[in-house]
């Protein structure tokens, strides 16, 4: 009997440390990588304006989809909404201000309900990383599922 007690003790060990599967790191992010994009202006007619079209390169491409962190100043788009956006610089030089293009900030879509926060705070996300090129009322990267990194 102990001898059979033994065994089964050691096959659940072993099953259980083969079935493991530790939790994905994110892949450190910087803004440096996410310059790795090209702009072409396109014509768009349902607003009657041309807009930059991205074409994302190889560093950019390969992190599409995957689980990334990154870290930047937070700028607040509609606080009653709890909408923000990450940005590689503060808000006296940021994209919206014209000190900066568009791979220069990323949209956060919250995995829950964010706290507010402060205009030009600087911290640390994680979240996937989806590359839009087509909606024009999306930022150009944006971080699905964001929360703050510990």
């Amino acid at each position: 009997m102990r001898k059979y007690s033994r065994t089964l003790i050691l096959g659940l060990f072993a099953t259980s440390i083969l079935s493991f599967t530790p939790a994905a790191v994110p892949v450190k992010l910087t803004w440096e990588t996410l310059r790795d994009v090209t702009f072409k202006k396109k014509w768009y007619p349902d607003e009657s304006v041309y807009m930059l079209y991205p074409t994302f390169g190889p560093a950019v491409q390969k992190l599409k989809g995957k689980e990334v962190s990154i870290t930047g100043y937070i700028l607040p788009i509609d606080l009653d909404a709890n909408m923000y956006v990450l940005s590689a610089f503060p808000y006296s030089a940021c994209f919206f201000c014209g000190g900066a293009g568009p791979e220069s900030v990323m949209a956060l879509k919250f995995k829950k309900d964010p706290r507010k926060f402060k205009t030009d705070e600087r911290l640390t996300f994680k979240g996937t990383l989806i590359l839009n090129a087509d909606d024009i009322y999306q930022m150009n990267y944006v971080l699905e599922g964001a929360e703050i990194a510990e």
